[in-house]
């Protein structure tokens, strides 16, 4: 039985990487063929046994809500045509699925959109997806491969890693650790940076945008002191935790678009174009 019901989505941030586009429809509604990127996360989650779909969003965000509710009009229009099916997964979602927003008020980083989004969650286990990242794999999804893991050190924080070019280490959250006995993809945290020079990087295994956090990272939140920019990390709040033994870090099996970018997101819209033989 899965222990984790709920996912949560940080998705309040403003997309500037992908202005103008972005001025006015939030970036996780940005579309990878017909879904938006929000869709693939919330079905990657659903996948993994969730049903509580958690939102920290902000007051330009709407689109995000109004795509899980149902839409009358359009439904009547396309009933009983070709294009019937057309809404179908995301309306399963919607029907499957309960989703809860809450409103991050100032953008002071992603420990602090996490802890915004307690109420949200309780005192549980949950998930946490960055719908930049769009993950796929032919065999279980990256989340359910980490609920597994999960299942065996639910006493553990999980984040989900990837080896990354040395020089572009900068750009990520980096682990050092040592690898869990009898196993070749799942590391026993040590230390924690966050975007390090490639000369002061202690490895390449780049935390990405999916993570199992256990509900005693809110306490730590709440005490992690802001960095230099004035930004709540979750990499410092983890680092706490790992110092204790409760991070493992977890090299996924799949591939992952970094769709905060505009060059990976045409890579990635490509792959599916590819995949669906558009291309």
């Amino acid at each position: 039985m899965n222990m984790i019901k709920k996912c949560l989505f940080p998705v309040a941030g403003y997309g500037t990487r992908f202005l103008p586009a972005t001025k006015a429809i939030p970036k996780e509604m940005l579309p990878i063929l017909t879904k938006p990127l929000i869709q693939y996360g919330v079905e990657e989650a659903m996948s993994a046994g969730m049903n509580t779909m958690a939102m920290v969003t902000s007051k330009y965000k709407q689109a995000i809500e109004n795509h899980f509710k149902p839409h009358a009009d359009i439904e009547a229009s396309i009933k009983g045509t070709a294009k019937a099916s057309l809404l179908d997964e995301v309306n399963h979602a919607s029907k499957q699925c309960d989703f809860t927003y809450i409103e991050q008020q100032q953008m002071l980083g992603l420990g602090h959109a996490i802890y915004t989004g307690k109420p949200l969650i309780g005192n549980e286990p949950f998930a946490v997806i960055l719908p930049d990242d769009l993950c796929t794999n032919d065999g279980d999804s990256v989340l359910t491969q980490m609920t597994k893991l999960y299942e065996q050190h639910s006493d553990c924080c999980i984040v989900a890693i990837e080896e990354v070019p040395m020089v572009d280490v900068d750009k990520y959250g980096v682990i050092d650790g040592e690898l869990l006995e009898d196993s070749d993809n799942a590391y026993r945290v040590k230390s924690m940076v966050e975007k390090p020079s490639p000369a002061d990087a202690p490895t390449n295994l780049a935390i990405i945008g999916r993570y199992i956090l256990t509900p005693e990272i809110f306490d730590v939140l709440e005490n992690t002191s802001p960095d230099k920019n004035g930004e709540i990390q979750i990499t410092d709040a983890l680092m706490t935790l790992a110092k204790e033994d409760k991070v493992i870090a977890y090299k996924f099996q799949g591939a992952r678009y970094d769709c905060g970018s505009v060059r990976g997101f045409v890579v990635a819209t490509n792959h599916f174009a590819k995949v669906e033989g558009l291309i």
